[in-house]
């Protein structure tokens, strides 16, 4: 999930590091066979790669070829890296063209060393390493396959262990393993027992944190690397119609929520103990981009967490795939927040018509750009009794999106003159989107990411010209370590409220040591994220939204 969009590129780039070796144990023997796995980068496709895993009498054998769009521009015709029967390092060739440029790596191992011949950028050259006999080869350039074998060695490899890497034609550096997760990943065909394994690549400028999903055999089914926005999953794990089954409870049950000529698939979580009365019941949203009905961000099931919370507490739940998500039906690309906002009504309309739910006491809360689309709700659905913001705007999106990026610019070492630039650019391209006018100006990545429903529909929602109508009790809860939707956003939509026409009851509630995931942070920063020690909703979002709940029901 992506809390709101930034507009900038993100590239992979793997440095030189300081030689690093450690031993490492051949792991059992994967399945042959071949596998398509599309690349997004900030949750955008950008290309693909078809990668396959042979054994013969010579050892092992990973093939890949793909193309990746603008503004990377790459065409790998083959990508080949072969390793003995125990996964000793061999070989690798790389045919590619990179931007227009050839792009060709051959890498041979003998012993200890290891001599490759290249061409980058059109020109040639070569070089002789020291290698650890046991190392993955990788290489800097955005070729995935490779990571294949290192998949299979993250099968028997311990935490804390460092599995050494020949980075060609760079060098050599490690990667540091982390803890490992066991997740579930629901399919069209199947469930898959899949492994999550959260490493760290030691490269000399800053270590690079990452995840690496494996299925039952071993085989890679995703390579995630959160500072980078990027992602690389299986086709299979990919697709719409799959989702990640990472939290449940005992009586959860399956949601079919009917809504404009499609249906939303979700999650309905309900009280241990049954009731003899009809329940008070909750609508959770999520917030921007492709959010599915778990809020899942940075490996935390955010919407997950606080549906468990509050059917503890007593509560009914629903939380669902977004719109073209996971299961659910319909077309996010077309989408606008008034369009979630129907879709939030779908879901009220369901619970109202239940036996065992009170239809005179639902609630809406909604998670940042979730938050706006719950206020809408709210001010068009009369079954809607009260509404929840977690961390939402109480600007308009073009305000938020131009505070993010000062935010950022702030904290760089560009000059005044330069971060006045692109604050202007951002400016220009806000408008491009608002008006429609000039989108055929700004670059084909700036316009792939920005020229959409949801997008525009953000920059233009404005808070004070919702809340006038949203004439429910209210709570706000503001993170005071937010950095992507600022603490005074709270204060502000607390005036809005308070200026409503006989006002109903809204209260404010403000968590020190809190980020925008919600969760115990100590910067609040974006890039802390991938490095939270803490991965949990804090009880102190939970018990609010309970206390708040309670009291209005």
């Amino acid at each position: 999930m992506r809390s709101l969009h930034f507009i900038c590129a993100a590239l992979v780039t793997l440095a030189v590091a300081r030689p690093e070796t450690a031993s490492a144990q051949p792991p059992p023997a994967p399945p042959d066979g071949a596998s398509g796995f599309t690349i997004f980068v900030r949750a955008l496709p950008v290309g693909n790669e078809q990668i396959a895993l042979t054994r013969s009498a010579d050892g092992w054998s990973i093939v890949s070829s793909g193309r990746i769009g603008a503004p990377l521009d790459v065409i790998a015709r083959r990508v080949q890296v072969r390793y003995t029967p125990d996964w000793r390092p061999r070989d690798m060739t790389i045919d590619a063209t990179v931007r227009g440029q050839p792009h060709s790596i051959r890498t041979v191992v003998e012993g200890s060393s290891v001599k490759t011949e290249f061409t980058t950028s059109a020109q040639p050259g070569q070089k002789t390493d020291p290698i650890d006999p046991t190392a993955v080869l990788i290489v800097p350039s955005p070729f995935f396959s490779p990571y294949e074998a290192l998949a299979q060695r993250l099968k028997t490899a311990t935490v804390g262990a460092e599995i050494p890497i020949y980075n060609a034609p760079i060098g050599s550096f490690a990667v540091r393993v982390g803890e490992s997760s066991a997740q579930q990943i629901q399919t069209t065909g199947r469930l898959i027992a899949a492994k999550r394994t959260r490493v760290t690549l030691m490269t000399p400028g800053a270590p690079v944190d990452a995840d690496i999903w494996t299925d039952e055999p071993g085989r890679m089914i995703r390579l995630s690397i959160p500072a980078q926005s990027l992602e690389v999953v299986r086709d299979d794990v990919a697709a719409v119609s799959s989702r990640s089954v990472v939290i449940s409870r005992a009586n959860d049950q399956p949601a079919q929520i009917p809504s404009n000529g499609f249906s939303l698939v979700g999650t309905i979580s309900r009280p241990t103990q049954e009731a003899a009365v009809k329940l008070p019941a909750v609508v959770l949203v999520g917030g921007s981009g492709p959010t599915d009905r778990d809020g899942m961000a940075y490996g935390i099931p955010i919407l997950g967490e606080i549906a468990g919370a509050l059917a503890d507490a007593g509560f009914l739940v629903v939380r669902y795939d977004k719109r073209g998500i996971g299961q659910s039906g319909g077309r996010a690309e077309s989408a606008s927040l008034t369009d979630y906002a129907e879709d939030v009504i779908a879901a009220v309309k369901m619970l109202a018509a239940r036996k065992d739910v009170d239809p005179k006491r639902i609630a809406v809360i909604g998670h940042s750009e979730g938050g706006s689309v719950a206020m809408i709700a709210g001010a068009k659905d009369k079954r809607i009794a009260a509404v929840g913001l977690l961390a939402t705007p109480g600007v308009t999106g073009a305000e938020v999106v131009l505070a993010q990026q000062k935010h950022l610019l702030d904290r760089s070492t560009l000059s005044a003159e330069d971060k006045q630039a692109k604050i202007d650019q951002q400016k220009r391209i806000h408008q491009a989107v608002i008006s429609g006018k000039g989108l055929d100006q700004l670059p084909p990545e700036v316009r792939r990411a920005v020229d959409n429903a949801e997008f525009q529909s953000i920059l233009i929602t404005d808070p004070s010209k919702l809340m006038p109508n949203l004439r429910k009790p209210l709570l706000i809860v503001q993170p005071e370590l937010d950095t992507q939707v600022e603490p005074a956003n709270a204060d502000k939509l607390d005036v809005l409220a308070k200026q409503r026409k006989n006002a109903p009851p809204v209260e404010t509630v403000k968590l020190p040591g809190v980020n925008h995931l919600l969760v115990p942070a100590t910067t609040g920063e974006v890039e802390e994220y991938a490095r939270l020690t803490e991965r949990h909703v804090s009880p102190a979002v939970t018990q609010a939204l309970v206390t708040w709940l309670k009291k209005i029901f």
